[in-house]
């Protein structure tokens, strides 16, 4: 059963007092609001807070698990560094296209390059080494995706991986549905983990951030 972890009136009101997103940001919102999964997008409370982790951190190298219709990415590339670059990977072709378009209109047309496939395969050809990591696609390989990038995230680098409340389910006391059960596993796993600290943020659906030590 999925339940309202914050109020329908506080998340208006948070969107009241947070800085406007730009006008490529709210066409995408427009648009991805008359699809299926609208859901799925970051939104503009939790998009400017990626934004400005982005703009503290000045990430040189960034990688999304998960692209999506490209909201995030535009969010986190406004904080890269001058010269720095942001991997987005997709599954889905259909989103990725989308993405692309999207891309292709934004000041960070060069910095953004944009994998089509498997993250579990794509992950381990990318010979970098990620200042920040975000963490947004299929929630039963969450434990897979955060175990392939941490040993390639510089020390004092950052992941953050998003839905980790999982629309609530995760506060339930007998937790049912893969999804869920794979948040709360990872949830887990990031808290027996003793090479990074981290802090749960109740920002829309969870945000967690992880820093390695």
């Amino acid at each position: 059963m999925e339940i309202e972890i914050i109020g329908s009136k506080a998340e208006e009101y948070a969107a009241k007092f947070t800085t406007p997103t730009d006008e490529l940001l709210r066409e995408i919102e427009n648009f991805t609001m008359q699809r299926p999964h609208a859901n799925m997008l970051s939104g503009p409370v939790q998009g400017k807070l990626l934004e400005m982790i982005g703009a503290m951190t000045k990430p040189g190298r960034v990688l999304e698990v998960g692209t999506f219709m490209g909201y995030s990415a535009l969010c986190l590339a406004k904080g890269l560094a001058p010269k720095g670059e942001l991997h987005t990977l997709e599954l889905r072709k259909e989103d990725a296209d989308i993405s692309a378009n999207y891309f292709s209109k934004s000041l960070y047309r060069n910095q953004i390059i944009l994998h089509v496939g498997n993250a579990l395969d794509i992950i381990p050809t990318l010979n970098e080494t990620w200042d920040l990591v975000f963490i947004d696609a299929d929630k039963v390989n969450y434990i897979n995706y955060y175990e392939l990038t941490l040993p390639r995230l510089k020390k004092g680098g950052f992941i953050l991986a998003d839905n980790v409340l999982y629309h609530g389910e995760v506060l339930e006391e007998n937790i049912k549905g893969k999804n869920a059960k794979a948040i709360h596993g990872f949830n887990e796993h990031i808290k027996k983990d003793d090479r990074v600290q981290q802090v749960m943020m109740t920002v829309r659906d969870g945000l967690m951030l992880i820093q390695k030590k």
